[in-house]
């Protein structure tokens, strides 16, 4: 058997090339799929079939294109009704590529949809040279390492969030946990998706090690499992719907998509004026230095795509600046992999042209951990502001610091006094550079942006602060 994980950090997400005796099947592939087609070519094997575990949401599968490159068959569940050719599957149904015999396992919680693909070697009793590889079970969002998917999802229209917990515990409890101990399981997620609360690091692992370690498993019943999971669930970026319709019905190639437009310091200036949202995607310390007033920082190095599309409806077009061409191409590669198609346009010459244009730049001061302990000593009216979920706020935080998450910062501004100064802080800066934006937005006077983040605090020794929910805060993180 041939195996092979493609995994995009920017996405947390991964996906999969199966092949055996010149066949091949892909896994949730990302959208710009040449990677696949040339990975099979390269191991002399033809894609036969793109497998679809459900109708994701975090990110725009490139299915509808693989098949057209390829000529594989796209297998999705019956139950997804999905708009485009395809052959739809029920539970226990079987294919076969090469030597390799692939189950279809109903697993509906995620979503109502979602399926769960174990591959299996036929065996060859005579061959004792080549011993039959473990099984693997490709679970895409049912059951991560460390942690299961989320229930509350848009795919479950018609079911409370409850409701779904419910299937999932039935799904998992008693269709993967009574597979072999060696089973390899597979995910199409790790940590940093939002398909999940506390997936680990890790990309891969067995059932068995799931059944002693995975957070999410470690209940005593199906009652106690639903209340676990529908706790503290992170947001609901508004790009996911999108994400969804664009995967039920079959997104267009990535070569059909319009080529942002080259536009000057002038133009750019008027769209925004005129409401047209610039995304500057440039590194939080370059962005500090000086950017373009009422600019959004959410720069490439992070989960670009996510926050985009989190903060910025997909139906909006947006303007990038970034600091060379090939940074716009990825941009817009990664801004489309999420569902965001509309880039109006690029600042040609980026922020030099305009400053070369005599257009007026703003700062953000960067500090670091040292710098606002000394603040915080010295300035009794500095506001500390937060913007990391609730569950990481919860475990540790700086002393006086208040927690607004980041996809609720627009909406709760009101609760940030603009006149006193801020200092903005997240795991690590990348969040809480996007948060300055915001809040200058806003009209705050005086912000700072903590480098490194609470990591860089823990990490220095200084004091934290602790705070349980009212549902306690779990400890049990694999991340």
């Amino acid at each position: 058997m041939y195996f092979k994980q493609f995994y995009l950090g920017c996405l947390a997400h991964a996906s999969y090339l199966i092949g055996s005796d010149g066949e091949a099947l892909v896994v949730d592939p990302q959208r710009d799929v040449h990677q696949y087609v040339e990975e099979a070519k390269k191991q002399n094997l033809k894609i036969k079939y793109v497998l679809e575990t459900h109708l994701h949401a975090d990110f725009v599968s490139g299915h509808i294109e693989l098949a057209k490159l390829t000529g594989a068959e796209i297998v999705i569940s019956k139950k997804a009704e999905a708009k485009f050719q395809h052959k739809a599957v029920e539970d226990n149904e079987k294919l076969v590529v090469g030597n390799l015999e692939i189950t279809v396992l109903e697993t509906p919680g995620h979503t109502p949809e979602s399926v769960c693909f174990l591959v299996s070697e036929k065996s060859d009793s005579n061959d004792t040279k080549n011993p039959k590889s473990p099984d693997k079970l490709l679970t895409g969002d049912t059951l991560f390492i460390g942690d299961v998917g989320r229930p509350d999802l848009v795919g479950a229209k018609g079911y409370s969030q409850e409701e779904m917990a419910a299937q999932l515990y039935d799904s998992i409890f008693n269709k993967l946990l009574v597979l072999d101990d060696d089973t390899e399981v597979y995910p199409a997620h790790g940590a940093g998706s939002l398909c999940g609360k506390n997936l680990s690091t890790e990309r891969s692992s067995t059932i068995g090690i799931q059944k002693k370690f995975n957070c999410a498993l470690k209940v005593t019943s199906k009652d106690e499992f639903i209340s676990q999971l529908c706790d503290n669930l992170p947001e609901i970026p508004q790009y996911f719907p999108v994400a969804v319709k664009l995967n039920k019905e079959g997104a267009v190639s990535l070569d059909e998509l319009p080529t942002p437009k080259e536009l000057s310091a002038s133009e750019v200036k008027t769209m925004a004026e005129s409401g047209t949202k610039i995304v500057d995607t440039r590194p939080p310390a370059l962005y500090g230095a000086g950017h373009i007033p009422g600019s959004l920082n959410i720069s490439l190095g992070g989960q670009f795509a996510s926050w985009t599309g989190t903060l910025i409806p997909v139906e909006e077009e947006i303007i990038l600046l970034a600091e060379n061409k090939e940074a716009v191409s990825e941009a817009v590669v990664r801004l489309a992999r999420s569902g965001h198609e509309k880039v109006a346009g690029f600042l040609a010459g980026g922020i030099a042209a305009w400053e070369k244009s005599g257009l007026p730049l703003v700062q953000v001061k960067q500090i670091t951990v040292q710098e606002l302990k000394d603040l915080l000593s010295k300035q009794e009216d500095l506001q500390v502001v937060d913007v990391r979920r609730p569950g990481e706020y919860e475990a540790a935080h700086v002393p006086t610091a208040v927690n607004i998450p980041l996809s609720e910062l627009e909406k709760n501004v009101g609760d940030i006094a603009p006149e006193r100064p801020t200092a903005v802080v997240c795991r690590s800066g990348y969040r809480s550079s996007i948060g300055t934006g915001i809040l200058a937005k806003a009209g705050v006077k005086l912000i700072y942006n903590v480098t490194g983040g609470t990591t860089a605090w823990i990490d220095t020794g200084y004091d934290t602060t602790r705070e349980e929910s009212e549902a306690g805060v779990s400890s049990c993180n694999m991340n």
